[in-house]
C-alpha cells in the first residue's frame, strides 16, 4: 500500500464507524425514558457505560499491541453490535434498568477495543510505507471526516428517530455490519506483527506489554506532561459540550426551541472541523507543536470564562464556537506529538492511557462542575471550568522546556525507520 492508500483506508473506517455509531447519539435519553427509566435511572446507566470504558481502556490496549490492532478494531464492531441490538431488545421485552446496565458495560468494552487501535494501525502503516508528511495532517483531516460524520449521524438519527426510537438503533447495527466488511478488506496490520503464541500465552503476553507499556507511558516525563494536559482540558470541555443546550436556550428564553439547539449542535461539529482544517495550515516544518498548544489553551480557558460572563446568547453562542475551533485544533497537535514519542510495539496500550486519563477528566468535570453549576448557575460553571482549563498552561511550559524533537513537525517516531 503507498501511503495515501492507508489514509485514505483509515478515513473511510473512522468516517463509517463514528457516522454509525452517531446515528444513536441525539436520540439515546430518549429511547430510554421512552423504555421506561426515569431521568435518573438514565443517568445511571451513561455513567456505567463511562465506567465500563475506564476500566478496559488498558487491557483492550495491551490486547490490541498483542494480537494486533485489526483484530481489536474488529472486535470493536462485533461488540458494540451486540450491545446496541442488546438496547433493543431490552426496550422491547422488560426495559429493566439492570439490563441496559448490563449492555452499557457491552458498549463501553466495545469502544475501548477501537481506541488506541485504530490511531496505531494508522501511523505503523504510514511509517512502513514511507509517509514523509505531518501526523498532524493526517489527523487534522481525521478530525474533519469525524466531526462531519458526527453530523450527519446525528442528524440522520434525530430523522429516523422521528419514525420510530428503535430505528436508529437497527440502522447502526446494519451500518455496523457493512463497516466490519469494509475493515475486514482494507485494514490490514501493516507495519507492526502480531505476537505470536497460542491463547494460553496471551496473558503472559500481555502483562510484558502493559509493564512496558508503562515505562513508555505514565514513566515518560513527555508522554505524562501530554496526558495530565489532556484530562485537564477534558475537565472543562466535555462538561461544557452537555451543558451548552440548558444554558443557551436559558439565555435566549426559549428552551423548548429544539430547532435552535439543532442548529447550535451543528455549527459547533463545523467549529470543530474548521479547526481541525487549520492544522494543516499551521503544520509547516520545524513549527513548534508546544507553541500552538499554549496559544490554544489560553484562547480555550479565556473562551470558557467570556461564555460564562456574556450576558447574552447573541454573545455566548460565537465566543464558545470559537472555543470549539481551537478544542478541533488542538486535538490533531497532541495526537502527532504523543505518537512521535511512542515505540510502535506499545503505541495502542499508551493511547489507551491516554484515552482514559481524558475519561477520568471528563468524569470529574461532570461531577464537579456539574455540582457547581446545581448549587451556583451555569454560568458560574462556565468561569470556573475556563479558569481550569488554564491549569495546563504551567504543565505545557515544562512539555517545552523539555526540548524534544517531537515538539518540531518533521519529527519522526519511534520506529518509523
Amino acid at each position: 500500500m503507498t501511503p495515501r492508500q492507508v489514509e485514505r483506508s483509515y478515513l473511510l473506517i473512522s468516517g463509517l464507524y463514528n457516522l454509525s455509531a452517531s446515528l444513536i447519539w441525539g436520540v439515546n435519553t430518549l429511547f430510554l425514558l421512552n423504555a421506561g427509566l426515569d431521568i435518573f435511572q438514565v443517568f445511571i446507566a451513561n455513567g456505567v457505560f463511562t465506567a465500563s470504558m475506564m476500566v478496559f481502556e488498558i487491557p483492550t490496549g495491551v490486547l490490541a499491541d498483542t494480537r494486533g490492532r485489526r483484530a481489536s478494531f474488529l472486535l470493536s464492531v462485533i461488540v458494540i453490535l451486540i450491545g446496541t441490538l442488546g438496547y433493543v431488545w431490552i426496550a422491547e421485552t422488560t426495559g429493566s434498568l439492570t439490563g441496559f446496565v448490563v449492555m452499557s458495560v457491552v458498549l463501553g468494552l466495545g469502544y475501548t477495543f477501537y481506541t488506541g487501535a485504530v490511531d496505531a494501525w494508522l501511523v505503523d502503516a504510514l511509517n512502513a510505507t514511507g509517509y514523509e508528511g505531518e501526523l498532524d495532517q493526517v489527523f487534522a483531516r481525521g478530525g474533519i471526516v469525524f466531526a462531519g460524520s458526527m453530523l450527519l449521524g446525528t442528524l440522520a438519527g434525530g430523522l429516523l428517530g422521528t419514525l420510530d426510537l428503535s430505528l436508529p438503533y437497527l440502522v447502526r447495527s446494519a451500518m455496523l455490519a457493512g463497516v466490519f466488511v469494509v475493515a475486514w478488506f482494507t485494514m490490514h496490520d501493516i507495519g507492526y506483527t502480531p505476537r505470536k503464541g497460542g491463547w494460553r500465552k496471551l496473558p503472559e503476553e500481555m502483562g510484558k506489554i502493559a509493564s512496558a507499556s508503562l515505562a513508555h507511558g505514565w514513566k515518560s516525563l513527555g508522554v505524562r506532561l501530554l496526558m495530565i494536559v489532556g484530562l485537564i482540558q477534558a475537565l472543562f470541555m466535555d462538561w461544557s459540550y452537555h451543558s451548552w443546550q440548558p444554558y443557551f436556550l436559558g439565555m435566549l428564553g426559549r428552551e423548548d426551541a429544539v430547532w435552535v439547539a439543532g442548529i447550535i449542535a451543528a455549527l459547533i461539529a463545523l467549529s470543530s472541523m474548521l479547526g481541525s482544517a487549520l492544522v494543516v495550515r499551521f503544520s509547516n516544518k520545524n513549527r513548534r507543536r508546544t507553541t500552538l498548544m499554549l496559544v490554544g489553551a489560553i484562547i480555550l480557558g479565556m473562551g470558557g470564562m467570556a461564555t460564562g460572563l456574556a450576558d447574552s446568547f447573541w454573545t455566548a453562542v460565537p465566543i464558545y464556537l470559537m472555543v470549539g475551533i481551537v478544542f478541533g485544533l488542538l486535538g490533531p497537535v497532541k495526537q502527532a506529538y504523543l505518537h512521535q514519542l511512542i515505540p510502535s510495539e506499545h503505541r495502542a496500550t499508551v493511547v489507551s492511557f491516554d484515552s482514559l486519563m481524558r475519561s477520568g477528566g471528563a468524569v470529574g468535570g461532570r461531577l464537579g462542575l456539574g455540582f457547581l453549576a446545581r448549587q451556583q448557575s451555569l454560568s458560574v460553571g462556565y468561569i470556573v471550568g475556563g479558569i481550569v482549563s488554564l491549569l495546563a498552561l504551567p504543565v505545557l511550559l515544562i512539555l517545552r522546556r523539555l526540548g524534544q524533537a517531537a515538539d518540531r513537525t518533521g519529527a519522526k517516531s519511534p520506529g518509523s525507520e
